[in-house]
């Protein structure tokens, strides 16, 4: 990347320079956790979209505006994924807006990359009443309509952004700065994902700005090291 375009973007993060860590070794992962298979085993992208749109798995379909499904590009390289839709999302019907998607946007331009050449969804596709933390049963639930976006997508790399989005994803109570900069996997085809700060963390604490970029250069570099 040019230099000073690379300061201009790290400018929009807030960080005026950077240092290049030494990734630690691949983190043990837990044993998945049980759940019905092959509910969406499939679906096309209309189809998913309108299974997902029509859903009532669990109680929060009695209270949602409408679903959040995800957007962005359906071959995407990368796969962004938070915790579950707030209240501007559950208005909009899309993830990531307001203040904390402007920055998730500053983010990836940090590495380079549009909001158009990433795939960004959530855990949950409903909203939880008071943005409450997602119920085990209703990521139980939801999950499998994630899985199976995955499965279409085939990305080389997910993001977990915040420490509820990864907890969910690697069944584990690991504080997310123990995940931080460790190549994790997801799902049967053991998708290399990679956890970070969720934007709203970082509005609310700016000081750790130049850990998230930590946390996008890794996995930068883990992407660049797989082939699909």
């Amino acid at each position: 990347m040019n230099p000073a375009l690379r300061k201009d973007y790290l400018a929009a993060l807030g960080i005026e320079t950077w240092v290049l860590r030494g990734a630690p070794a691949p983190a043990e992962l837990p044993a998945p956790e049980a759940r019905p298979a092959g509910r969406e085993e499939g679906l096309d992208w209309n189809g998913l979209r309108a299974r997902v749109a029509a859903c009532t798995r669990c109680s929060l379909s009695t209270m949602r505006t409408q679903t959040v499904f995800g957007v962005g590009n359906p071959e995407a390289e990368w796969l962004i994924v938070g915790e579950a839709p707030g209240a501007e999302e559950d208005r909009r019907g899309e993830p990531f807006v307001g203040r904390a998607g402007q920055l998730l946007n500053s983010m990836l331009k940090a590495i380079g990359l549009a909001r158009e050449q990433v795939y960004i969804a959530n855990v949950l596709k409903c909203r939880p009443p008071h943005n409450r933390d997602p119920a085990p049963g209703e990521v139980v639930e939801c999950l499998p309509y994630l899985e199976r976006q995955i499965a279409l997508i085939r990305p080389k790399v997910m993001l977990a952004v915040g420490r509820i989005s990864a907890q969910n994803l690697l069944k584990t109570d690991t504080p997310l700065g123990r995940l931080r900069l460790k190549v994790h996997s997801f799902g049967l085809a053991r998708v290399p994902l990679v956890v970070t700060y969720h934007p709203a963390y970082l509005l609310r604490t700016p000081a750790d700005k130049r850990k998230a970029w930590e946390d996008l250069k890794f996995a930068r570099e883990v992407c660049a090291g797989v082939q699909r």
